[in-house]
């Protein structure tokens, strides 16, 4: 086999005070990494083996007993160092609290920045409480992110609240209900979300909350429901994602391994993983 070229990183950041629900997804790190070892490297579909990748694994930041405010400089620090030199850089979650700080790291001008949510919800909760995993996507359109830099992808009918739905559509933040994109299918509802946001941001960060699928394969999510997408949905997006060129950043979350079952939600974590590695090669041919 020829020497692996580009670069992937990959950063553990098992952050999980912030949950609304108390769960375990400081663990999440390492069940994605030992579900890895189910695996090959054979993607068959594309013809390559993500050897052909060089992959450098950053291990975990020391966050499980931080809060969400303190555990804000760190990873955003972090997640700006590892993309020095880098193609893109995966995050393992944690909870969704890790996105807002995360996506700063990628681009300090968030007026470039794009956001791809592939989630159940809008995590779009007030900030009164503070920090949380219910609303990431809240703290960063206060912080500047514009409205229409963002696309959501897989959001639950009776899964989210009618006053997160209008500070979605006030805000100008394009909304794709999981019933349309099953209509759709995956892959165009992807693509055009991507091509979208290429037209007006620089970089992109993709948020893969791994409850947008169906409770039936991710039981290790506190708020899966029934509905939702497939794993083999949530491995395309990754790849799809992985080959364009303006994303840099995806963040694996909301997985936790006490609650799993057979290793379902972690094994799928895992895999898309394998499948965002194996669309950066496309994205290098």
């Amino acid at each position: 086999m020829a020497s692996a070229r580009g670069l992937l990183r990959v950063l553990g950041a098992p952050l999980t005070l912030g949950s609304i629900t108390p769960s375990h997804c400081d663990l999440a790190p390492k069940a994605i990494r030992d579900a890895l070892v189910s695996f090959s490297t054979c993607d068959i579909m594309h013809n390559r083996d993500v050897r052909e990748l060089r992959v450098e694994d950053l291990g975990d930041l020391p966050l499980a007993e931080q809060s969400v405010e303190s555990a804000q400089q760190p990873i955003e620090q972090a997640v700006t160092k590892a993309l020095q030199n880098a193609d893109a850089i995966v995050l393992l979650g944690g909870d969704n609290s890790i996105t807002r700080p995360a996506l700063h790291g990628i681009n300090s001008n968030l007026q470039q920045c794009g956001l791809l949510t592939l989630d159940a919800h809008f995590d779009l909760r007030t900030l009164e409480g503070g920090l949380r995993n219910g609303n990431p996507v809240r703290a960063l359109l206060n912080d500047g992110l514009p409205g229409e830099n963002i696309v959501q992808i897989g959001i639950q009918s009776f899964a989210n609240s009618w006053e997160y739905f209008r500070v979605a559509k006030d805000a100008g933040i394009h909304v794709w209900p999981v019933e349309a994109v099953q209509l759709q299918g995956i892959r165009r509802v992807v693509c055009d979300a991507l091509n979208e946001l290429a037209q007006k941001a620089e970089t992109i960060y993709v948020d893969l909350d791994l409850d947008v699928m169906d409770r039936a394969f991710a039981p290790a999510t506190a708020g899966a429901r029934p509905g939702g997408l497939t794993p083999s949905d949530v491995r395309e997006a990754a790849y799809v994602c992985g080959a364009h060129p303006k994303v840099k950043a995806m963040d694996l979350v909301e997985i936790d391994p006490t609650r799993d079952m057979n290793t379902i939600t972690s094994l799928t974590a895992a895999s898309c993983l394998l499948s965002f590695a194996s669309g950066l090669l496309e994205r290098l041919s």
